[in-house]
């Protein structure tokens, strides 16, 4: 079995290819792909307004997308359109890049449009104002994407960005397990947490198998069980840790279901892929939807998974999103409205180009009405032929907007610790207090 590290798997889904994920969870198709070759960047203006060059890495996802997006505008609007890709390696190299060019005060080394991480985009443009052109006046019906989706690429009211992929979490169980132990989908839909502990530790005591699982090192749990609860880690700009009781509740649930067999954390990243999905140690996986090639690597679990909501404290289904990316037109664009009528045709609303970018990518629009396109609906024989891409998007169209920060992912890095020093016999308020003095050293408060 081949090992896939947290790196990998991020910047390239390496372990994967596009066509072979999609084929094993019961799709597969083909189509055309624009050029995807050069080390230059920004667009000029002797190749007639025609080309545009972006910033975008994995080779196995986003950038077949991008792909998908050039071939369709290039076949059914402009037939001299070229988008030229510079691949890069992982999503660091752009914001590398981004910071570079705006160190030196010099533009002109980025490409006309970059790919760029939701969690770290208000950062560097409120860091590197110049360095991003809005998308405003883009021809892009915006009430019809993801609201919380947006509230990532809309800067004080501002469009700066047009989303590319859906971070939306789904819970996958193996009904098979769950039956086993005498329950169904259906009795995981809109269930308490106090409940799916029950629920587990009967699964754990007749399959063996735990109901949930996670990399403790890098634990996104408590930000998706959080964020179900329309609650968030932040508060005015700064650290909510102490005084929040939605996080307190979620952190007890964690150590509890770590402590009964239900919830198992990996040490790492690489554990929880290659020892504990594919290992498969688990009846269940939460997780953003990306999540879902590491799935259908288990062959001989074909037809066994179904996906749902998550869980709430009070029961009811909840829903989140971790993780994406959305395109952004740089200061060195020369061609800015060519940027905006290609990004406003395709990724705006387009369903051939998220059709494409589904079957070649696995990539899962966040514009809902894309969601209801015949692809969308097909049943998908790894999880029992059921229309999971179109679920993915309806859930979309319900994750909650909660306050973001640019430290989302050291206060990740903290609370993961304090859970796990909770686990070994530390004091939850003790753990927490600590987290948020830590966090807020890092953001120099």
């Amino acid at each position: 079995m081949k090992k896939i590290t947290r790196r990998s798997f991020l910047a390239g889904l390496a372990a994967v290819s596009a066509a072979g994920v999609l084929a094993a969870c019961g799709s597969s198709s083909s189509s055309t792909a624009a050029s995807t070759a050069g080390s230059t960047a920004g667009s000029t203006a002797a190749e007639g307004g025609h080309k545009l060059t972006a910033y975008a890495w994995d080779a196995s996802f986003n950038i077949p997308a991008l792909n998908a997006a050039a071939a369709d505008y290039k076949e059914n609007v402009d037939p001299d359109f070229e988008l030229e890709i510079i691949e890069q390696s992982q999503s660091s190299d752009v914001e590398n890049a981004i910071t570079l060019a705006a160190s030196a005060g010099d533009y002109s080394t980025l490409p006309d449009i970059v790919l760029f991480q939701d969690h770290y985009i208000q950062k560097y443009v409120s860091d590197y104002p110049d360095a991003f052109v809005p998308v405003e006046g883009a021809d892009i019906d915006w009430t019809g994407i993801s609201e919380e989706k947006l509230s990532y690429s809309t800067i004080d009211g501002v469009h700066y960005g047009v989303p590319v992929d859906n971070g939306t979490v789904i819970f996958a169980y193996r009904t098979d397990l769950l039956e086993q132990a005498g329950y169904t989908i259906d009795d995981m839909t809109g269930i308490s947490w106090a409940d799916f502990i029950k629920v587990g530790q009967d699964v754990y005591n007749a399959t063996g198998k735990y109901l949930l699982c996670m990399d403790g090192d890098g634990n996104d749990l408590i930000y998706m069980m959080l964020q179900a609860e329309n609650a968030s880690q932040f508060k005015d700009g700064e650290p909510f840790i102490t005084g929040n009781e939605p996080l307190r509740q979620v952190c007890e649930v964690i150590v509890e279901m770590v402590q009964k067999n239900v919830c198992y954390l990996a040490n790492d990243w690489s554990g929880y892929i290659n020892q504990v999905i594919l290992g498969d140690m688990v009846a269940g996986v939460m997780n953003g939807n990306w999540i879902i090639p590491t799935i259908c690597q288990v062959p001989e679990n074909s037809g066994k998974w179904e996906i749902t909501s998550l869980p709430t404290l009070a029961g009811g289904e909840g829903y989140a999103s971790n993780g994406g990316s959305s395109l952004y037109i740089t200061a060195n664009c020369d061609n800015v409205d060519l940027a905006k009528e290609f990004l406003a045709y395709t990724f705006g609303g387009s369903t051939v180009t998220y059709d494409n970018a589904l079957r070649d990518g696995g990539v899962i629009t966040t514009v809902l009405a894309c969601g209801e396109s015949d692809v969308y609906n097909e049943g998908v024989e790894y999880f029992n032929n059921t229309p999971i891409y179109a679920q993915i998007v309806e859930m979309g169209g319900n994750v909650p907007i909660i306050e973001q920060s640019d430290y989302h992912y050291r206060a990740r890095t903290y609370m993961a610790a304090a859970i796990i020093n909770t686990i070994n016999g530390a004091n939850l308020d003790d753990e927490l207090a600590n987290a948020e003095q830590q966090i807020r050293f890092e953001m120099g408060l």
